[in-house]
């Protein structure tokens, strides 16, 4: 009996993902059929409505007063919806990637791409080695290995799969065809992303995510664990880190940056400090989302603040 029961929830589990995934691709379906400007703009409108009413928008909140403690509670609402709004346009360009990255080197500031540190891309193009470059959820960030892709710079991305698996196999596809090399996260993916700086490759990741397990780092001034899979790999390999983001900018168009590579810190006897290194990462991390608070995903859990609401 049982087993029976646990089947059946298990069951009714896949079938609300199943629905949840269908409504989310109808919705998709129907935005691409407007014109992009339209349907991103839209999708902001929309989920500027629908967020606040949602659980995450209390733990939001909280995130957000934590990291702003000097801010009004209307500039905490404020940037709240915007964020809100930013979601809603990340999922509409996600649709529309192809159409929004028009890039091109010889017809620059015409587009909606502008691009920043595009020496760096070359010289990484065209003199092959293992490295690094690491972003964060800020801005419209599926842009950024779409534009290395661009450039014929292929790296090696580190990606976390939604929960629902009728999402995650579409994302999956669809990223597979745009992005070059993706490797899902899971517990044998740091030997694939070390098989490609072996091979004196590239790889992307992600580092702005909560991670149980991860070395003892802080953010926004509060304790927080973070993944020390990039600094290990940086360690083991000897290879360059180089941070890199995307900004969205007035009028659906885009900045994308990629900046010098870092100097990372070392311990007393010249290794590399893993430790020091993953506070570095948050701390550049903390900089970007504190340029621009609207265009991070506030609504993840990075300080493990469910637990106490």
């Amino acid at each position: 009996m049982k087993m029976i029961l646990t089947r059946l929830v298990l069951g009714f589990r896949r079938f609300q993902q199943w629905l949840v995934a269908q409504v989310i691709f109808g919705f998709l379906s129907v935005l691409k059929l407007l014109p992009a400007d339209p349907a991103i703009r839209f999708a902001d409108w929309l989920m500027r409505r629908i967020g606040p009413k949602l659980s995450r928008h209390r733990l939001m909140l909280v995130n957000l007063r934590n990291a702003f403690p000097e801010k009004s509670d209307e500039d905490i609402q404020s940037i709240a919806l915007a964020s809100w709004g930013h979601m809603g346009r990340l999922a509409a360009e996600y649709i529309f990637l192809d159409q929004i990255f028009d890039f091109d080197p010889q017809r620059q500031g015409e587009g909606r791409i502008e691009v920043s540190g595009i020496p760096i891309f070359m010289d990484l193009r065209d003199n092959p080695r293992p490295f690094i470059v690491f972003t964060a959820h800020t801005g419209s960030f599926e842009l950024l290995p779409v534009a290395g892709a661009a450039f014929g710079l292929y790296v090696t991305v580190l990606f976390r799969p939604p929960n629902n698996p009728y999402v995650a196999d579409k994302v999956f596809e669809f990223r597979k065809a745009r992005m070059g090399k993706l490797v899902p996260s899971h517990a044998g993916s740091s030997f694939a992303l070390a098989r490609q700086l072996e091979a004196g490759g590239g790889v992307g990741v992600l580092v702005d995510q909560k991670f149980q397990k991860g070395a003892p780092t802080s953010f926004f001034g509060r304790d927080v664990r973070t993944n020390p899979l990039l600094a290990k790999l940086a360690r083991q390999f000897d290879c360059e880190i180089y941070p890199a983001r995307c900004i969205r900018l007035p009028d659906n168009r885009f900045r994308l940056e990629i900046e010098p590579k870092v100097d990372l810190p070392r311990d007393a006897n010249g290794l590399l400090d893993v430790q020091a290194t993953a506070q570095l990462l948050n701390d550049k991390v903390e900089s970007w989302v504190r340029e621009y608070p609207e265009q991070w995903l506030w609504y993840h859990d990075r300080w493990d603040i469910k637990r106490q609401l």
